[in-house]
């Protein structure tokens, strides 16, 4: 039996690593490949062969010498792992463009996430392409965030209210925020943020191109 890993003890770049790697498996997977050797799956995520056996030994002795990993076996464990074996629920709360944009994509139940409802300040605002979530004020955000156990939530306010919105959010029960707001949120040590500011990423690209 393969011992459950702590995800505590897991730095949040294996983390990042390991969700690459579940998308190359599910590649496989579509293409009906069942078992993968290290060498081909680290090229596929494009990582030294010896870093993904190191992320790999957070679940412990795992694969076989000669045969490679089981790619059903191996998915399993990360998706349990990352904690999208079952869909998980979301909120946003932003409905701006951005936020509309959200909810219109597709992609995140494929991924093992459901956002389940929007906030906004303005919830009554005429939308050409109304989402298929309902949009909610404000003060129904600690009932919905309670009832249906929501701990993960995306935040796509202006940045001069993002700080007050995570403060709500955080008083609320939620523990993962990820931010599209351009501004540096404070939150207690026990609150994950990730943050996606698209101008710092255009920036990155912008000097390399350069080069």
């Amino acid at each position: 039996m393969v011992k459950k890993p702590v995800k505590a003890e897991i730095p949040r770049k294996a983390i990042y690593r390991l969700s690459v790697y579940l998308r190359c498996l599910q590649r496989l997977k579509a293409n009906e490949i069942r078992t993968v050797s290290s060498e081909a799956l680290a090229k596929a995520a494009r990582v030294k062969p010896t870093q993904l056996r190191k992320d790999l030994t957070y679940f412990g002795q795992f694969g076989t010498r000669g045969l490679g990993y089981d790619v059903d076996q191996l998915s399993q464990m990360v998706s349990d792992l990352l904690g999208t074996t079952s869909l998980q629920p979301v909120i946003l709360v932003g409905v701006g463009n951005l936020g509309l944009a959200l909810l219109s994509y597709k992609g995140f139940e494929q991924e093992g996430f459901e956002i389940i409802a929007a906030f906004d300040a303005e919830p009554g605002r005429k939308n050409d392409h109304p989402p298929a979530v309902p949009i909610c004020s404000m003060d129904k955000l600690q009932d919905t965030v309670s009832s249906r156990n929501v701990k993960m939530a995306i935040l796509a306010v202006p940045a001069p209210d993002a700080q007050e919105v995570t403060n709500r959010l955080v008083d609320a029960g939620i523990t993962g925020i990820l931010n599209f707001a351009p501004i540096m949120l404070h939150v207690p040590d026990d609150i994950m943020v990730n943050n996606v500011n698209l101008a710092m990423e255009l920036e990155n690209l912008s000097y390399f191109i350069q080069q």
